[in-house]
């Protein structure tokens, strides 16, 4: 790779203060060899020189939460009780050939890669997105998920999800992990949870649970109510034999919570589900638009973040929230929490790469981190004090740049 050098006339580093009339030098690696003022970062003879006049630059973005194999699902699945919402999703899902699932993953990533989003954490049950991510050279954590709620499922759900995360090594590699989703606590059996995190443990999987999501999810665990449990009743499958758990106190039991356990949502967390997941070491994938559309309510941010647990921001879907829009999810998020602007970007870039474990890799402009970069239009006049306010403002289109890796994958105007 031929180095290079972008600079503009405003730089957000997030792991420093905007630096005006900055730079990035670009190694052959595509890893960043210098970041700073313009006048002290070097322009080596063989490198291509670019300046983005009236914009900015800053770290990729990174996307905690998506389910990118259901791109093009807009509007597709109607609004009702989030139980009945699954099984729409679920019969619509069904209509798509496996090409068409594979296309919308390619879709979706390259989506993601024309609003900025360089790095993904995707859960799905069709393989699509670590494939995809493989063959597009992306970056990101795809969580294969596992299904069975009723316990006489365990060993034929186990064996095939371990069968299927053979099949999908092959796609493993470089920046593209994979992970294992046991889905939630109304599809997946406890034995079923202490089976694959057991499996996880012992092949350093990462994991990713859906959890403290729904009213129903936390009626179904409290007291043996609610629209999961007349579902699990129709099914003939035994609801939890010791109710009055939460959601969050029935994974800890099962040993699923732990430092490389990603528990997407936690909507109806307690003081003392919070304790627990704090001293789990989890991180959470907080989705705010998401939670809104489902009527699921506030998730407890502020209680999150004052407990030193690792937060950063997902879209969800396009069947749950389009577009899909980093930026304004971290508007909401930091409405919720009282956050100012830095601390909102720091939800979709470094706190992301932090929940994730990739902040040594990327999540902010640091000498020795993957070049992943975003160009960003301004507007003409831009006070330097609300550079972040601003940044966060800046539509969808306004992304004009993005590399990976210091290889470019999105160009405004250049079809790839």
């Amino acid at each position: 790779m031929r180095p290079a050098r972008y600079a503009a006339p405003w730089l957000l580093p997030i792991e420093g203060p905007p630096i005006a009339d900055g730079a990035v030098l670009v190694d052959e690696r595509g890893r960043i060899a210098a970041v700073g003022p313009g006048a002290v970062v070097p322009t080596p003879p063989e490198a291509h020189v670019e300046r983005f006049d009236g914009a900015v630059l800053l770290p990729g973005l990174i996307n905690t939460h998506t389910h990118l194999e259901l791109t093009g699902l807009e509007g597709q699945v109607d609004d009702a009780d989030f139980p009945a919402w699954i099984r729409h999703l679920i019969l619509v899902k069904a209509r798509r050939s496996p090409g068409e699932v594979r296309l919308a993953a390619r879709r979706g990533i390259q989506e993601g890669w024309a609003t900025g989003v360089t790095t993904v954490a995707d859960t799905g049950d069709s393989g699509t997105v670590i494939e995809a991510l493989a063959e597009l050279g992306g970056s990101g954590i795809a969580y294969h998920e596992v299904f069975g709620p009723a316990p006489e499922q365990v060993e034929e759900s186990f064996r095939g999800w371990v069968g299927r995360l053979e099949e999908l090594g092959r796609f493993a590699g470089g920046r593209v992990t994979l992970g294992g989703s046991p889905h939630a606590p109304y599809s997946v059996s406890g034995p079923l949870y202490t089976r694959v995190a057991r499996h996880a443990r012992e092949e350093q999987l990462p994991l990713a649970v859906h959890l403290a999501e729904s009213r129903e999810e936390s009626e179904l665990l409290a007291g043996q109510g609610g629209a999961f449990a007349q579902s699990w009743r129709k099914r003939e499958i035994p609801v939890p034999v010791e109710p009055g758990c939460t959601p969050v106190a029935w994974l800890d039991q099962h040993d699923v919570l732990g430092p490389r356990t990603l528990c997407i949502h936690v909507v109806h967390a307690s003081d003392a589900d919070l304790d627990t997941l704090a001293a789990r070491g989890v991180a959470i994938a907080h989705c705010p638009r998401s939670n809104h559309r489902h009527g699921h309510g506030p998730a407890p941010l502020g209680e999150m973040l004052r407990r030193g647990i690792r937060v950063g921001v997902g879209t969800d879907s396009v069947a749950s929230v389009s577009p899909l829009d980093l930026f304004a999810e971290a508007r909401a998020a930091g409405a919720l929490a009282g956050l100012g602007a830095s601390e909102m970007l720091a939800l979709v870039t470094l706190d992301a790469a932090r929940a994730l474990g990739l902040e040594g890799e990327t999540g902010g402009l640091v000498r020795g981190k993957w070049a992943d970069l975003v160009a960003l239009d301004l507007p003409a006049q831009v006070d330097a004090a609300q550079l972040p306010d601003t940044v966060l403002s800046r539509p969808r289109a306004a992304c004009r740049l993005t590399l990976l890796g210091g290889r470019e994958v999105y160009r405004r105007g250049v079809a790839f």
